[in-house]
């Protein structure tokens, strides 16, 4: 049987999630995902966000695609999708990622831009906009050769000084009315927490948007055990394990 015919593109498990605490304790594995990119977001995340806050060819905008989940889940889904990165790597990646077959006829565009600037892609022409930055450099992307790549930088007030100009681009290219969803993770810096998730929602508030949900999702990809658990208890701090998901409403 070819890959064609086994290749499976839905979870065989999957109820769309109606509470501000969401869990997926398995990584997807249907259709073109995998889990190899590091800091990669659960396809789950991105199939309920397609599905709640869209409808089919609608034109899903992910500024900063990454591993590639975005455009495979809208591709499934029957949604137009532009992707763009500023790593040709990820570009790279999506596109290969991209190589399987559908029923319907959603188109599906890579660029190469920088999320900070989207001159190119016209103004309120996204009705859905989902977007997984770095958070700062815990995850450097490019180890530094990139000079634009917002993962190489280590100040977490300058990271949320770009991530602003990001929020302004965003803003401008969607449309009226429709959502902007945002994941983020906080860290921490000389033992205290930083909250860096919370600072990136108060830029995008201060460019325009509204707070329609803040969703915790439970990280399970971070292993409780062994080295870390010795540290927690030797240092006294506790482990992260969450994350924000940020449900942002462009309301003019």
């Amino acid at each position: 049987m070819s890959f064609i015919k086994e290749l499976k593109l839905h979870p065989e498990q999957f109820d769309l999630e109606c509470t501000t605490v969401w869990s997926f304790p398995r990584r997807g594995k249907w259709a073109t995902h995998t889990s190899d990119w590091r800091g990669n977001w659960s396809p789950e995340v991105v199939r309920n966000l397609i599905l709640r806050y869209s409808k089919e060819k609608d034109v899903v905008f992910d500024p900063m695609v990454g591993g590639g989940t975005t455009a495979i889940e809208a591709k499934i889904l029957n949604r137009n999708s532009i992707c763009s990165d500023v790593n040709k790597k990820a570009l790279e990646r999506t596109k290969k990622c991209l190589d399987f077959p559908v029923k319907n006829k959603s188109w599906h565009k890579l660029y190469l831009w920088d999320a900070r600037d989207l001159k190119k892609m016209p103004e309120e022409s996204a009705d859905l906009i989902i977007i997984h930055p770095p958070y700062a450099d815990i995850i450097k992307y490019s180890e530094g050769k990139l000079k634009n790549d917002l993962s190489n930088i280590h100040d977490i007030d300058a990271f949320c000084d770009e991530m602003e100009k990001v929020a302004g681009e965003l803003y401008r290219t969607l449309k009226p009315g429709k959502y902007c969803a945002v994941l983020m993770g906080d860290t921490r810096r000389n033992k205290m927490y930083q909250p860096l998730a919370f600072k990136v929602m108060e830029r995008f508030l201060k460019s325009g948007f509204s707070l329609r949900e803040d969703i915790i999702k439970h990280q399970h990809n971070c292993k409780a055990t062994g080295f870390w658990v010795k540290r927690s208890q030797e240092s006294n701090f506790l482990l992260i394990m969450h994350e924000h998901l940020f449900v942002f409403q462009k309301i003019v």
